[in-house]
């Protein structure tokens, strides 16, 4: 009896309340529900200022960066005559460019930017087939750039070629030199496979057919993420992804065995003291030697779980030598690497 008292006088209070003014569901649908022109409008305002403030983050960091590098190295005769001649061979080659820098920026078909990691640079640039009916295989792309200048976009025209073949092609990017070391940046491309491995899926790519394949500084910093991420596999270390999710790894004029090329490097203008910066020192050359590595009797476990490999170099390659290309020395591996 007491709560049925209690119920009546809190009815009686809100009957006292005034009254709001009604609203036709009508104005509230009209209020509620912009057309969809209207967030088209919206969304492409944001996705455009997106783009914008992305590209104006980067030319920041790339000028920043620049200025940087240049009170590392100097304006050393070798430099500028390289640097002129590499501007020539730019203008030379810039019909051919435009044309690849108007696919890359304007077609569907290429997701830029794709966000793998936290660290500065930790995207990716994908390159779709334009038809996705089925699973496709991966190629995971590691661009060169003498540790130094290398960019995810510089794998354009291989992203192109290969998603007309109906092969989806992911080009990572890292941090170089003198953001980060050689630490940083196998660790970051190791990120980048990782991001691939786990998620490819989501964009029509077949996890069970990824291949990664690098070229010069690329192909090194590729090598060291295989060759260290088995021997965490072998110590029974936790992972992000196994090398067994690779099926091949090609290599392209890559760097394996930099205790060997330190000379060669600084006649060539990367002269021993920025070299040796970017190695994190003449005591860590070997740890990031993957024919060295290898070598290793504690690292025999981990050879037999490094996939296929295929080794590529050009005869006359001056920018590191022939002679310098690595054979890896799989010893005891059922499936040593083909050298081309």
């Amino acid at each position: 009896m007491e709560n049925q008292g209690d119920t009546a006088h809190l009815l009686a209070r809100v009957s006292t309340l005034p009254t709001l003014p009604s609203i036709p569901y009508s104005n509230y649908q009209r209020r509620r529900k912009p057309s969809s022109k209207t967030k088209s409008t919206i969304y492409n305002q944001g996705s455009f200022s997106r783009e914008i403030g992305h590209a104006a983050a980067e030319t920041y960091l790339i000028t920043r960066l620049s200025f940087k590098l240049l009170s590392y190295l100097g304006l050393g005769y070798r430099w500028i005559t390289r640097f002129l001649g590499l501007a020539l061979y730019a203008m030379l080659l810039m019909p051919g460019f435009i044309q690849v820098a108007f696919y890359y920026f304007f077609s569907p078909l290429v997701r830029r930017s794709v966000v793998y990691g936290d660290q500065p640079r930790n995207r990716l640039d994908l390159y779709l087939p334009a038809k996705i009916d089925s699973p496709k295989p991966v190629v995971v792309f590691v661009t060169g750039g003498a540790w130094i200048i290398g960019y995810k976009a510089w794998g354009s025209l291989l992203g192109k070629q290969l998603s007309e073949h109906d092969i989806i092609v992911a080009c990572i990017d890292y941090r170089n030199f003198p953001q980060g070391t050689i630490g940083d940046m196998v660790e970051d491309v190791s990120q980048g496979i990782s991001f691939v491995c786990s998620s490819i899926a989501d964009y029509g790519g077949d996890p069970n057919r990824i291949y990664l394949t690098g070229q010069s500084a690329g192909a090194h910093i590729s090598s060291c993420v295989l060759v260290r991420q088995a021997i965490k596999e072998s110590r029974g270390e936790t992972v992000s992804w196994s090398t067994s999710q690779i099926k091949a790894f090609f290599g392209l004029s890559g760097a394996y065995n930099l205790p060997n090329l330190v000379d060669h490097f600084n006649n060539r203008g990367l002269y021993r003291s920025i070299f040796l910066s970017i190695m994190e020192g003449e005591e860590s050359l070997q740890k990031f030697s993957p024919e060295i590595m290898v070598q290793d009797r504690s690292s025999k476990a981990a050879v037999h779980l490094l996939p296929h490999i295929i080794l590529c170099h050009g005869s006359s390659d001056s920018s590191i030598p022939l002679d310098s290309r690595s054979e890896l020395l799989l010893k005891g591996n059922d499936d040593p690497p083909l050298l081309l």
